[in-house]
């Protein structure tokens, strides 16, 4: 199955194409120059080597052929794009990737997780210039994650530096970085909800509003989102024929970016969140399980992603990702959600701390997920259309989806089912404490279908269970399940 990725349209000299399970970036002249002059240097060797940069290499001829292209002139001269092929015309060089495993977003990062793509993107930057190169541009979308650790994907992001223009990609960073950033550290305010409801970010004269009197001394604040907010509100007055609008740009020495690269990574590294309690802080030591249910609920997970070796787990309510850790042992990689932001966060810095690299954390709500966003709702994915997991844990989670988000039983299993996924599900009986409190807010009679008989009923017609366990509290069933 090929496809062009329509995420990647924006940039015209530098496409993205999906082969089956490999990565390919088709380069216009202009592209292909610019890659040639980071080949030529040591610098993308040096990024690939220690992470930051996706592995990169030259396709070799035979794959144009099968994207559709043809090669004109010496090996390795211009390529054209014939008709239906995936190659837009006038394409020079084919680059093919490394795979990331899982996408994810921006707004599904942690905050420590935004902060640390962000100072790989100044990181990038600073040492771009050493080389006579820039970064076109500063988007959080050129950086995804293998476990805890951000990884650039976007080589075409990587140009000849243009003598004495500024840091094109300033205003940019600090709509998509550094103002959701600051939003988290000095209001406590989460920055999901402002990235996913635009892909551009949040403009300066927004950001400005949420900042008091008093938050606008704070370093970082008054240069990048105070000035930024007169300027902008001067240039709107203005428009775009005025003089104010067209003032020539004094130019600027490449020593004069990397220094602003500099002093941008020293404010974002001393950013820090306080993630206060939350009623999921430590659920797994406070709630009302018994020992014994948690240590045979740990068995089962292990006992199953032993002998399925699955390639992605996905771990839907992780918690504190102690059964993503578990699953993680056998798996190649665990995606573990939570709508807590502030759990997840902690989960993050401890998998960073560790080196993990097998367990990728993601503040996501089950009940309001990541939908599609961009131009014609392409440029990004829904959670479904990123990807199925080989095994899907569903542990201490159906009662919350169901009783707390009314999402009708059928409704998730049915979910599940399209994943084409293997199935390993708790389900808590009425009988459960947690069960009984998250009833006793509802009015007599609620959730009806919210019945162990509904369940397995509901289960068996989209599943065939392979193993039931009732856990030794006698309040909670453990289900391992394929679909049918």
């Amino acid at each position: 199955m090929s496809a062009a990725e329509p995420g990647s349209f924006r940039d015209r000299d530098s496409r993205v194409v999906v082969a089956d399970d490999a990565i390919y970036r088709a380069l216009s002249p202009e592209g292909a120059e610019d890659w040639a002059a980071l080949a030529a240097s040591p610098l993308v060797d040096q990024l690939m080597a220690n992470g930051q940069l996706i592995g990169t290499r030259e396709a070799d001829g035979s794959v144009l052929g099968e994207l559709g292209g043809s090669v004109t002139g010496e090996p390795g001269g211009s390529v054209t794009g014939a008709s239906g092929s995936l190659l837009p015309t006038g394409v020079a060089k084919v680059l093919e990737h490394d795979r990331i495993p899982f996408v994810s977003y921006p707004y599904e990062w942690t905050f420590s997780m935004l902060r640390d793509a962000a100072c790989l993107q100044l990181d990038l930057g600073i040492a771009a210039v050493d080389h006579g190169l820039a970064l076109k541009d500063a988007t959080p979308y050129n950086v995804q994650f293998t476990g805890s650790s951000p990884v650039f994907i976007d080589i075409g992001s990587f140009e000849k530096i243009r003598e004495g223009e500024p840091w094109v990609g300033y205003r940019q960073f600090c709509m998509l970085y550094l103002y959701p950033l600051l939003f988290q550290a000095h209001k406590d305010l989460p920055f999901h909800p402002w990235l996913r409801g635009s892909i551009d970010g949040i403009a300066p004269i927004d950001a400005i509003k949420v900042f008091s009197l008093s938050d606008r001394l704070r370093r970082g604040v008054f240069l990048h989102t105070s000035l930024h907010a007169r300027l902008d509100r001067r240039a709107n007055k203005s428009g775009p024929g005025s003089e104010e609008g067209n003032r020539t740009k004094r130019e600027v020495k490449p020593s004069q970016i990397q220094a602003q690269l500099q002093s941008m990574k020293r404010l974002v590294e001393k950013l820090r969140w306080k993630a206060g309690e939350t009623s999921w802080s430590g659920y797994r030591q406070s709630n009302t399980y018994s020992d014994d249910d948690d240590r045979r609920k740990q068995a089962f997970v292990a006992e199953v992603a032993a002998s399925q070796n699955p390639g992605i787990t996905w771990d839907m309510g992780c918690n504190d990702g102690a059964y993503s850790r578990i699953a993680a042992e056998n798996s190649d990689l665990v995606v573990a959600f939570d709508f807590d932001h502030a759990t997840v966060e902690a989960l993050y810095r401890s998998l960073k701390q560790e080196g993990n690299t097998r367990i990728l954390p993601l503040v996501s709500n089950l009940a309001d997920p990541s939908p599609a966003l961009g131009w014609r709702g392409l440029e990004r994915k829904t959670l479904s259309d990123r990807g199925a997991p080989d095994l899907m844990l569903a542990l201490a989670l159906i009662h919350h989806v169901s009783i707390s988000a009314n999402i009708p039983i059928a409704d998730f299993l049915q979910w599940a089912r399209d994943l084409e996924t293997t199935l390993l599900i708790e389900f808590p009986k009425r009988t459960d404490p947690m069960v009984r409190a998250l009833l006793a807010n509802k009015h007599e009679g609620a959730n009806p279908d919210y019945d162990e008989g509904n369940f397995e009923r509901e289960l068996e017609a989209r599943f065939t269970v392979e193993r039931r366990e009732e856990l030794p509290s006698g309040d909670r069933v453990l289900f391992l399940a394929r679909p049918r």
